[in-house]
């Protein structure tokens, strides 16, 4: 499963990484702690957030993320979308919240670290 599967399967917004959806999806990660999420998200995931800043930006460069999803409709900062944009990390945007997100990701074959 990539990147694009996912936009496909959940019907998400694509803002901004579209050099990135052929990324390969090897997991998941639900967080909104960054501290957290550097600590524990896996290389390959996709990680679903609320946090709308451009430090997540930082986050899934370090980690090696697939993406990053908000959840509950939240709309990333201008310079958030700038920055995916400029690094090629694809930036999502979903209606869902994200237990729902987490739950459909699982159906979907995705068995990752959703925690």
């Amino acid at each position: 499963m990539n990147v694009t599967d996912i936009v496909n399967e959940l019907s998400l917004d694509l803002l901004a990484g579209e050099r990135g959806l052929d990324r390969e999806v090897l997991g998941g990660y639900c967080g909104d702690l960054l501290s957290d999420v550097m600590a524990n998200a896996e290389k390959g995931s996709v990680w679903i957030t609320i946090q709308r800043h451009q430090n997540i930006v930082a986050v899934a460069l370090l980690k090696e993320l697939a993406a990053i999803v908000l959840a509950n409709g939240y709309q990333p900062d201008p310079e958030t979308v700038e920055k995916a944009k400029e690094e090629g990390i694809p930036l999502l945007v979903s209606s869902l919240a994200a237990y729902e997100l987490a739950g459909k990701l699982y159906e979907a074959g995705m068995k990752g670290e959703f925690s």
